[in-house]
């Protein structure tokens, strides 16, 4: 297995349970607010947070350059991932729904493999299949209920456009700031969105109590500003496909919180899953006979 750097390790741990953590946190919350309104309030604050801090290297945007790329990638990253999420949730289980969203790993491999040109092999097709059976044994509890063709086609949408987004970022990495990025994509989109909930939602139905305002501040500073941060840094300095397959672990850290903290059930599928998600990773993360000697070198997270 290719090794990687305490610092690296560190970042995608951090990530992992940051994404994982939000889903739980996120489900409370959403009790209280309508769901377009929340949707678009989190990378909006987010957004605005990251850029306050980000203005004394204002030069860095190069909007002139740039602009159309930020637009882009907030229509694919916050506006389309954000928007087809919260309302595809609606018509889907969300063990369903979060097992067809998780297939944005196997779709980065390929776009990687496509686009940027990325090493593909059939032990890492192996990892990336094996990664999402274990995404779907670990939500096969949530599979019950009224399944929709139409919440079929949003997950789905939502798997497609959020892996077109993290390809396009690392495609494009070299031209932007990717501190500016993050906050740009997320204020764009977010005020979109935002804008949207305004118009179709009642703003009055809002419940601004505790358990609101933790997941909306969790979702605006850690889900979106942290974590883009951390998942775009990561990708950019490593392959994409290889940073993906850890994202596998997300539905694992959200089932294992709903299990400790929300009273939910433990199963053996979540047994069953965590097995076949760490094989994913060895798989997907694993360097052949053929290319030690060009692997030597632990890949490194410069923040």
């Amino acid at each position: 297995m290719r090794r990687f750097s305490p610092k690296t390790f560190a970042a995608i741990a951090g990530l992992v349970l940051i994404w994982g953590f939000s889903w739980p946190l996120y489900k409370v919350a959403l009790a209280y607010t309508p769901p377009i309104l929340f949707a678009g309030m989190r990378p909006l604050i987010g957004g605005i947070l990251l850029s306050t801090i980000l203005i004394p290297q204002w030069k860095k945007i190069k909007w002139r350059e740039n602009w159309r790329t930020y637009f882009i990638s907030a229509l694919l990253n916050t506006f389309l991932f954000f928007g087809l999420q919260t309302i595809g949730l609606n018509f889907l289980p969300g063990g369903l729904f979060s097992v067809l969203v998780y297939f944005q790993p196997v779709l980065i491999g390929l776009l990687g493999w496509l686009w940027l040109g990325e090493k593909m092999s059939i032990i890492k097709i192996t990892g990336l299949v094996v990664g999402f059976l274990g995404v779907a044994a670990v939500s096969s509890e949530g599979f019950t209920g009224h399944v929709s063709i139409l919440g079929i086609v949003l997950a789905l949408a939502t798997a497609i456009f959020w892996a077109i987004g993290v390809i396009y970022v690392k495609k494009v990495s070299h031209k932007v700031d990717s501190l500016w990025m993050v906050g740009l994509q997320s204020l764009i989109g977010g005020m979109v969105l935002t804008g949207i909930g305004i118009v179709t939602e009642d703003w009055s139905s809002i419940v601004w109590n505790g358990k609101y305002l933790f997941g909306l501040s969790y979702g605006s500073i850690l889900g979106v500003a942290a974590a883009y941060i951390l998942y775009f840094k990561l990708v950019n300095s490593g392959e994409a496909t290889k940073v993906a397959s850890f994202t596998f672990l997300v539905p694992l850290i959200a089932v294992l919180v709903g299990t400790v903290f929300l009273g939910e059930k433990f199963t053996y599928s979540l047994l069953v899953g965590l097995i076949l998600i760490v094989i994913s990773i060895y798989f997907v993360n694993h360097s052949g006979k053929k290319h030690e000697l060009n692997t030597k070198e632990p890949i490194t997270f410069d923040a």
